[in-house]
């Protein structure tokens, strides 16, 4: 009884910290004639399947999520674009969706610190 409820509990765990464990990835990464860099990213455990970001002079000009909550998605659009990419990375890193570890704001700073990683 002892083992099968160990096993049980290791599953759990597994599966509620899985997010942490699968790595987003860039798709494509371009930089325009206006010195605009569009990324394409596959966030990962959550909703939304691609996160285009376009940054020009360390800001964030554009911000489209595809799927995923679509209000919340354009809100949070709404509120970064024109913000340094170091002061989205602050306020977003670490937020949670229900359960999840991670959420569409944590997955675009996690994005956004690989991104500037890889200039």
């Amino acid at each position: 009884m002892k083992k099968a409820l160990l096993i049980l509990f290791a599953i759990a765990f597994f599966l509620f910290t899985a997010d942490n464990l699968r790595a987003q990835s860039i798709v494509s990464d371009i930089t325009g004639d206006d010195g605009t860099r569009i990324v394409n990213v596959k966030p990962e455990g959550v909703c939304s399947v691609n996160i285009e970001i376009h940054i020009r002079r360390n800001r964030i000009t554009y911000l489209h999520f595809t799927r995923g909550c679509d209000g919340n998605a354009k809100g949070i659009a709404a509120l970064v674009e024109g913000m340094k990419v170091k002061e989205v990375i602050r306020r977003l890193e670490g937020i949670t969706c229900g359960k999840k570890s991670t959420s569409c704001p944590d997955q675009l700073a996690r994005a956004l610190k690989m991104i500037s990683e890889k200039k």
